[in-house]
């Protein structure tokens, strides 16, 4: 990191906009861990203080549904998934309702800040998206979105999903066995409980009635045996595969909104391997840089020497660097693993940088990977940190000196807008 956020002055003068937060895969921690990064994120307020509200969302649902529960969860009401989305996937159109939305208020008169970490990053893009789209109706409009700013998003996927269990040849099938296969039977066994759990292990699952209240054993059996949800197409899993990010792409989700600023933090901890291949790996000066460093460790070396050529559908980013055709026949060239950018294997132990700079490619979407303290809206500014893990800024707090300059620096991109904000 450069020292231009800590030598450029912004106005004192600022309109605070409320800052919501939305967790990643799994996230359900909200505030117990995220810990005193307030200070931080306000040290330069100069006497005013960011509203900052954590969303809840369901920690495994998809991309679509996630976003849902997030609008409905800011302006209250019962969550929407929508007719035609709900009979395609096979689950009930409505599902809780919030009798208080955390920002009702929530308008073109009032926009908010959006910080997702994770998969919050892309949950957020698909909720701008989905307003583009009319989903929530003609009132909700994407100006309602200040800025949209997020830390090691998988926006066009990861090898991760499929070293834990997705079949690279039949996605969203899972392999027997396999950490995700392990991981679905938890879940179902959870959800089939939480009516009677702790708010942490609310699943929001009520639209596809997985708890006891709906369901018997003999079924909650059958589900673990074959999971409807770990092998759906609408489901979190899925959404972090590169077919599903393919398609999302197609869509232009996640292309730039005219009047909404854009900030991705892209992490990674591992180093080139020596040699001619853009392999990556980690080293054992990294293990020090992330908590949680086993199973995280274990990620980033097979991410970093991971064979794309064997995923079906091909990606499309490995058309768009023109690989050889054997390629389409499975098989791992030289030349592949020579043009095929190092950006691909380097990674924070979930997700490959180049997928956590902004959805799409460079050449598809307007954006400078640069940091700066003068944004321009409708453009995707990337920032990336080394050594830092998928979990170094974010949500365990031990008040590290990477955590509080992240926030640090948000606070001051965050008035930064609103200074513009304000000579608009």
């Amino acid at each position: 990191m450069s020292d231009l956020w800590k030598t450029k002055e912004v106005s004192s003068q600022c309109q605070c906009f409320p800052l919501v937060i939305v967790q990643g895969f799994l996230g359900r921690a909200e505030s117990r861990i995220w810990g005193d990064f307030e200070r931080h994120l306000n040290h330069d307020c100069h006497g005013c203080e960011r509203r900052v509200m954590f969303a809840s969302v369901g920690p495994v649902s998809s991309l679509h549904d996630r976003a849902c529960e997030l609008y409905y969860s800011l302006v209250g009401g019962t969550v929407d998934y929508g007719e035609e989305h709900s009979a395609t996937h096979g689950h009930s159109r409505y599902g809780r309702t919030h009798t208080q939305g955390l920002y009702p208020q929530w308008s073109l008169e009032n926009p908010i800040h959006l910080l997702g970490h994770s998969l919050g990053g892309s949950t957020i893009v698909k909720l701008q998206y989905l307003m583009k789209q009319g989903h929530f109706g003609p009132r909700a409009h994407p100006d309602w979105i200040r800025s949209i700013n997020t830390i090691s998003s998988p926006f066009r996927g990861s090898q991760a999903v499929y070293t834990l269990g997705e079949r690279v040849d039949a996605a969203p099938e899972v392999r027997p066995f396999s950490m995700g296969a392990m991981l679905s039977k938890v879940i179902h066994t959870i959800s089939y409980f939480s009516p009677i759990l702790p708010k942490a292990f609310d699943f929001h699952t009520e639209s596809r009635r997985m708890s006891f209240l709906d369901i018997s054993i003999p079924s909650l059996l059958n589900r673990m045996w074959k999971s409807d949800w770990a092998e759906s197409y609408d489901a979190a899993p899925y959404d972090v595969t590169f077919e599903s990010a393919d398609q999302r792409e197609a869509n232009q989700e996640g292309q730039p909104h005219p009047r909404t600023f854009y900030r991705s933090c892209a992490t990674y901890l591992t180093e080139k391997v020596e040699g001619n291949d853009n392999f990556h790996t980690v080293t054992s000066s990294n293990l020090l840089s992330f908590p949680f460093s086993p199973p995280l460790y274990f990620l980033a070396r097979v991410m970093g020497s991971f064979d794309f050529s064997k995923i079906r559908p091909v990606p499309s980013f490995l058309d768009e660097i023109k690989v050889p055709d054997d390629v389409e026949q499975g098989l791992l060239t030289a030349d592949y693993r020579k043009s095929l950018p190092e950006e691909y294997w380097a990674n924070d132990g979930v997700v490959p940088l180049f997928s956590q700079w902004h959805p799409a490619s460079c050449s598809s979407i307007h954006c400078q990977h640069v940091e700066t303290m003068s944004p321009t809206p409708g453009i995707w500014y990337v920032e990336q940190w080394n050594n830092t893990s998928h979990m170094s800024l974010v949500p365990l707090w031990v008040a590290s000196d990477c955590q509080k300059q992240y926030w640090l620096n948000l606070g001051r991109w965050l008035r930064a807008i609103e200074f513009q904000n304000q000579n608009i």
